[in-house]
């Protein structure tokens, strides 16, 4: 049985439910659309899937780190946070405006599965980093251990919309050290742009990681994480181009975020993709957690 329920926490939270399955994920419109959790059963617990920062999350001035933002409509941080649109320069800060900006719910539903419908709209504020008119809205849809995400961007502009979208989970995880990585590249460029052969794991003593893989030979990823017994799987649509993988010493999360396009897209054009007028785009992403053997 499938249900949506409203919460009134510090903000209104939306709980999507699947009682056979004992899975939840909750979402938080007016905080950036985000999703701050994603929880199923295991071995009569409950494992909590995404990481939140919840001293950051308790203030609205501050960016979320946790759960799983959205990045919209740049993916990554633009040289001086600047970038030139029709011969005119804009400023857009790092991963755009879309994490820090109030959705609205345009509608939910408990049939095939539980899911919620937010939305974000262009305004005066972001017509002045962003000069097109747009409407972006997303999809939630949580069935026994599987979360989508259905994405819908339209360009009500009268000239091309150009943008980027992404995502940012924050997963939890207790030990680094037991992580086995299948990612679909054999490659991977660091910050300053050398290129690294990639051999299955990373260095977890180096203060950050941060990493991209651009050449990606297919559209799904996986994380084993022994140390909790669970498997993350990651699948996306030919748009996602892009994967980052991210993490922090002594932070007990990993960030492996599917972006449509790398940094700087929006200036270099790389992989950028673009809305005809009063036309509109769609794609979609999901995410797979299932628990696995202790030999697995």
């Amino acid at each position: 049985m499938f249900s949506v329920k409203a919460e009134q926490r510090q903000y209104l939270t939306y709980v999507l439910s699947d009682s056979q399955a004992e899975t939840t994920v909750e979402v938080v419109p007016e905080r950036g659309g985000i999703i701050t959790s994603w929880q199923l059963p295991q071995d009569g617990n409950v494992i909590e899937i995404f990481y939140m920062d919840k001293e950051r999350y308790s203030h609205p001035e501050l960016s979320v780190r946790g759960g799983n933002p959205i990045l919209f409509p740049i993916c990554g941080n633009l040289p001086d946070n600047s970038y030139t649109n029709d011969g005119q320069l804009y400023q857009l800060k790092q991963h755009g405006f879309a994490r820090d900006l109030p959705w609205q719910v345009v509608s939910q539903s408990v049939e095939p599965a539980a899911s919620l419908s937010i939305r974000l709209g262009s305004d005066e504020a972001t017509r002045e980093v962003y000069p097109f008119d747009f409407e972006v809205i997303f999809t939630y849809i949580l069935e026994a251990n599987k979360l989508t995400i259905e994405q819908k961007f339209v360009n009500l502009s009268d000239t091309p919309m150009p943008f980027s979208v992404g995502f940012h989970p924050y997963f939890a995880v207790g030990d680094k050290s037991r992580l086995e990585m299948n990612i679909p590249g054999s490659e991977f460029c660091d910050k300053a742009g050398k290129v690294h052969q990639f051999d299955g794991s990373f260095d977890y003593d180096q203060e950050e990681i941060d990493i991209v893989f651009k050449q990606l030979k297919t559209r799904s990823s996986s994380v084993k994480d022994q140390a909790q017994r669970l498997q993350i799987t990651m699948d996306w649509d030919e748009c996602f181009s892009t994967l980052v993988f991210w993490t922090l010493k002594g932070k007990d999360f990993y960030c492996l975020e599917p972006w449509s396009a790398p940094r700087n897209a929006i200036n270099t054009g790389n992989k950028l993709l673009v809305i005809p007028p009063k036309q509109h785009f769609e794609t979609s992403m999901s995410m797979l957690a299932e628990s696995i053997s202790t030999a697995g």
